[in-house]
């Protein structure tokens, strides 16, 4: 399971060159709670670049902070993290995922302060 994780994380990183085929493979080997969190994380990142938030994002982790929660055919989180630049930040987010959780349909976010360096480790997050 651990590198199916892995491999969608890349995969964010990648997805606009890679093929709608190996996201939906690397997606589909997930739990579904998994799949939800991966394919907001999906989205968000592309959101993020979109709205020239955050244009140079590339990772995004649900819930370092906090518990991310599913809740029926959503992905809440208070606790989650960005990096940008090799800087993280805080991010609270909503969004909404298909049925079968392979696609996130709609992302609603806020940015929050910057994550000192210092508390990377502790918290699961890396340069």
């Amino acid at each position: 399971m651990k590198s199916n994780l892995y491999r969608v994380a890349a995969l964010v990183v990648l997805t606009q060159g890679a093929s709608a085929n190996a996201v939906d493979r690397a997606l589909a080997q997930l739990d579904p709670e998994e799949r939800a969190h991966q394919a907001c994380v999906i989205l968000g990142v592309d959101t993020l670049r979109k709205d020239r938030v955050l244009p140079h994002a590339d990772r995004m982790k649900t819930g370092v902070l906090g518990r991310a929660k599913v809740v029926g055919n959503r992905v809440i989180t208070t606790g989650g993290a960005v990096r940008a630049n090799h800087h993280w930040y805080r991010i609270s987010f909503s969004c909404t995922v298909t049925k079968n959780r392979m696609r996130a349909t709609a992302f609603t976010y806020k940015i929050g302060p910057e994550i000192p360096r210092k508390k990377w480790s502790d918290i699961g997050l890396w340069p």
